[in-house]
């Protein structure tokens, strides 16, 4: 067997344990538009010691936070408020800001630079013009799974709450100067690459192993990385990969989803086993697009019962059937936090929406943006 058939092995982490990475914008301070800061604002932060990982992106303007492995989420907000610190006195020195957001509501993409290393030029010789559109921002969140078999069980049941994270993440709604209607534009610009979307259905590490080697013996796939499933498994560090999220305008909402990931995972693998039915797909195009559009007011469609409720409601309903997981995991609190944004209907892009309802002015918007990112502005979100 030759090396690029080897099969993958799954890395045994500590179920439950979370780590997370964001995706962040860089902007200047005259017309808060997308600047090109990332190299000096990684020298910067580069010479002072922190906690978890700061590191390029595929373009200039975007630099990734990454958290190092928490059992709780007042350890990981805690890091990550750590971080966001550096980098804010980072890009005050620079006259630059950081802030969160799906997208940039006005930039173009024509204008991006991709960041000089080796696969980010790969990708742009691979993908074209799609790559520089990838300027867009997410939030990853990974669950620790004791082995490959409990990973794949997990991510099928996990699937059916995608459309959760994408409403409680949603903040997106400007794209190239517009509204575009939706709650998250951001996953348009990432269904455009080819291995997007939900991974086919398996239903054992075995079967995964299969596909991966089929896939790399086709010539179509190197690694895990050249997947871009909204869910997946990341066996070299023996978690599953929630990726759907838009960036948060604030850290306290990416932990609490971080949290809720947790809290669904212990339910799922607490449940008694039961297999995977490649059915339970056959909706989900469909609820991502309803979440993606509508948000709080879209509608999720049940495949074994054929019902029809909003994801708020069934965001409520969920997070009040975790209240006992919440509290093992010490995090109610940010549990019952999502629950008051969906009795409100307030996530990132009604914030956005709001702000230049305010402002008038999308440079404002995106000035009012960092300035909540950075904790210098109070937020219903």
């Amino acid at each position: 067997m030759t090396e690029a058939t080897e099969r993958l092995v799954f890395k045994r982490s500590e179920p439950f344990r979370l780590g997370v990475e964001i995706e962040l914008q860089i902007v200047n301070t005259r017309d808060y538009n997308l600047s090109r800061g990332a190299p000096d604002l990684l020298r910067l932060t580069g010479k002072q010691r922190h906690a978890g990982e700061i590191k390029p992106e595929i373009t200039e303007s975007m630099v990734e936070m990454a958290t190092s492995i928490h059992s709780s989420h007042d350890s990981l907000l805690r890091e990550l408020l750590e971080m966001r610190d550096l980098l804010v006195r980072g890009a005050d020195r620079l006259n630059l800001a950081i802030c969160g957001g799906g997208s940039h509501p006005f930039q173009k993409w024509s204008e991006q630079r991709i960041f000089a290393r080796p696969r980010f030029a790969h990708l742009s010789d691979l993908y074209g013009y799609l790559a520089k559109q990838f300027t867009v921002f997410g939030q990853h969140i990974h669950v620790g799974c004791g082995n490959g078999d409990d990973a794949i069980h997990l991510l099928h049941g996990l699937s059916r709450y995608i459309p959760h994270f994408i409403v409680l993440s949603a903040s997106s709604p400007f794209f190239q100067g517009h509204d575009t209607s939706f709650a998250s534009s951001r996953l348009n610009a990432i269904a455009a690459f080819p291995l997007s979307g939900y991974m086919p259905f398996v239903s054992s590490w075995d079967e995964f192993n299969d596909y991966f080697r089929t896939m790399q013996d086709l010539g179509i796939v190197e690694s895990m990385k050249d997947f871009y499933w909204d869910i997946r498994p990341k066996p070299e560090f023996g978690s599953v990969e929630m990726r759907v999220c838009d960036t948060p305008l604030t850290l306290e909402q990416a932990a609490g989803l971080a949290a809720y990931a947790q809290a669904l995972a212990r339910s799922i693998l607490a449940e008694p086993r039961t297999a995977a039915r490649p059915d339970s797909y056959f909706v989900y195009t469909y609820n991502r697009f309803q979440a993606c559009r509508f948000g709080f007011d879209g509608l999720l469609v049940d495949p074994q019962t054929r019902q029809h409720r909003t994801l708020r409601e069934d965001i409520l309903e969920t997070l009040a059937s975790l209240e006992a997981k919440a509290a093992e995991f010490g995090s109610s609190q940010a549990l019952g936090a999502l629950a008051r944004q969906a009795e409100s209907r307030q996530n990132g892009s009604a914030w956005l929406r709001d702000a230049m309802a305010r402002a008038g002015s999308l440079h404002d918007v995106v000035r009012l943006q960092a300035e909540l990112w950075a904790g210098r502005l109070e937020s219903d979100e």
